[in-house]
């Protein structure tokens, strides 16, 4: 089972944080379904300070590029993507545009 792990900075502000955390508690359904439709089975998302951290396990007919595809077409995700912006800010070195950033995996014990 593949699994990914990505990060993603949020804006350094308690409040925005706090409403950040507070979606997550209850995501849309709309955006459940899309994530499982995309071959995604689990996802986590952790946090310290601004930092967040996420890990993906998905099953083997999972990409980025068809996740990225099955998104454009998703008005309830661009929608939601358009409201998480308001918490997240783009990674040092990141490229335009671009949100979650994949970790390179450094060590396995």
């Amino acid at each position: 089972m593949p699994k990914y792990c990505l990060t993603l900075d949020l804006k350094d502000d308690l409040v925005l944080i706090g409403e950040y955390e507070k979606h997550h508690e209850e995501i849309w359904p709309e955006i459940r379904k899309s994530i499982l439709d995309s071959g995604i089975i689990n996802m986590e998302i952790y946090r310290y300070d601004t930092r967040l951290f996420m890990i993906m396990e998905t099953n083997d007919s999972f990409s980025f590029e068809k996740k990225a595809e099955m998104d454009a077409g998703n008005s309830k995700v661009q929608e939601w993507e358009e409201l998480m912006w308001k918490y997240q800010q783009p990674m040092k070195k990141s490229f335009k545009g671009e949100k979650w950033v994949l970790m390179d995996k450094i060590f396995q014990l």
